[in-house]
């Protein structure tokens, strides 16, 4: 198969810079980036049979490990039934039951009695957490009859149109305010707001409020680097939608089930999240964990909202792959292997290396913040806490790079940006823990002795 400089070159020749999705081109740190051919547990093995210990774990749904057995087991019995019917079948349900359920576990008592107000009392499935946020979208804009969109800088939430202006991640990595190709009567119907800035919501609601259909939020941010909510942020964005006839879209295809057993709103609901209790929203979207690996999304919310979808309302969705049985096998058996002792795990080990990695660039006197949501975290080069994009892109991100290298060379993959979270496997067991412990020490001096640009 040749090295991954070769693999590089030939992909430069017929896939436009050579990847298929823009982060994966190592832009953001420099250097070649890796060719992957195989994974299993917390470790991943490029073309030339380097095995790396991973933290990027598919962008999280590898939750359980690469390669589970019982993950892998329930796509090859799918696959040997037929790869896709066109059709309807009752994984799809199942699968619907399973997202329900979860959320459904993690409501509190308001009030004295448990909430009789559901976040996701219909499912839709889809491919891709790009569609689930489109489509998500394009419902609210149905059910209000209203135009304007409001969603905060530097959260990314796919890349449909009306979402690629300020978004983080990717885009960030690129340096590129959102992208060419997208009209300026489309961006106009977007409202970007700072994130964390209930001030500047309640401005944009008092003049626009009556044409404002929704306002789309990760629950967490996690595509600018992890950038937690402030206390009692999600629960007044869904106050201030409520009071204007507008949907509160929560954005979980990162932290749906990643985050904790039931999310980000989980966390929140439970009581585990400061001021967070006492709210709903009206849709949510869910990607990667759902799938298990497998291209699967999905997008739920109130009955009343889910039912202006085809074919029972006037806002039409559709996908040929929508609930492909591999897909939906690889979800159903990620989320009924997700137990209590997974996600202990996971938070043992963000606990280990979040901590192991502060401690490393603290002894060689980098400024840093350890960001956290839950078992995702990741790290900020400067010294305050960020608390929207603007704190982000002040950071001293040219710190990343050496560090990122240094890690790789030690045989640790890390996200080749600075902007991405950090993910953990219940698969990193205490063997692969120390190897990304033994890294830090280099990697820190590696960010210790870089300069940044003239």
């Amino acid at each position: 198969m040749g090295s991954n400089e070769q693999q590089f070159e030939q992909a430069r020749q017929l896939i436009p810079g050579g990847v298929n999705s823009p982060v994966r081109a190592f832009g953001s740190v420099g250097g070649t980036p890796r060719f992957f051919v195989s994974a299993n547990g917390p470790y991943i093995t490029d073309v030339e049979g380097r095995e790396y210990v991973d933290l990027v774990a598919s962008w999280g749904p590898a939750l359980l490990g690469h390669a589970h057995p019982d993950v892998v087991a329930a796509v090859q019995d799918a696959a040997a039934r037929g790869l896709s019917f066109g059709a309807s079948t009752p994984g799809e349900t199942e699968l619907a039951e399973l997202i329900h359920s979860r959320v459904s576990d993690s409501r509190q008592p308001f009030g004295g009695a448990q909430s009789a107000v559901h976040p996701v009392e219909k499912v839709r499935l889809v491919s891709t957490g790009t569609e689930a946020t489109m489509t998500a979208i394009r419902l609210a804009r149905g059910f209000t009859g209203r135009d304007l969109l409001v969603k905060f800088a530097g959260h990314y939430h796919g890349h449909s149109d009306s979402l690629l202006a300020e978004a983080g991640s990717g885009v960030a990595t690129l340096a590129l305010p959102g992208s060419a190709g997208i009209t300026a009567a489309t961006a106009a119907q977007t409202l970007v707001l700072p994130y964390n800035d209930v001030d500047a919501v309640r401005a944009a609601f008092a003049e626009h409020g009556d044409h404002i259909a929704a306002i789309i939020v990760e629950a967490a941010s996690a595509n600018m680097g992890v950038v937690p909510p402030a206390p009692g942020f999600n629960r007044e964005l869904s106050r201030i939608t409520r009071e204007h006839g507008a949907l509160l879209i929560l954005d979980e295809v990162l932290t749906g089930f990643r985050s904790g057993p039931a999310g980000w709103w989980g966390l929140e609901a439970s009581g585990q999240v400061p001021d967070g209790t006492g709210w709903v929203p009206d849709l949510m979207t869910f990607g990667k964990v759902v799938g298990g690996g497998m291209p699967l999304a999905a997008l739920g919310g109130r009955a009343d909202v889910m039912d202006y979808l085809a074919p029972v309302g006037p806002v039409y969705q559709a996908g040929t792959l929508s609930g492909n049985p591999l897909a939906v096998a690889a979800g159903i058996a990620t989320l009924r292997a997700a137990d209590a002792a997974v996600y202990e795990r996971l938070s043992t080990v963000a606990d280990q290396v979040a901590s192991a990695t502060s401690a490393a660039l603290a002894a060689e006197g980098v400024a840093h913040s350890v960001q956290r949501a839950g078992t995702l975290f990741s790290f900020a080069f400067s010294a305050n806490a960020p608390h929207n994009y603007a704190d982000v892109k002040a950071q001293e991100a040219f710190r990343y790079p050496p560090f990122f290298h240094a890690m790789l060379d030690a045989g640790v993959n890390l996200p080749p940006s600075v902007f991405e979270a950090w993910f953990v496997t219940s698969a990193h067991d205490d063997a692969a823990v120390t190897r990304i412990l033994d890294a830090l020490p280099a990697a820190a001096r590696a960010a210790a002795a870089a300069t940044g640009p003239e």
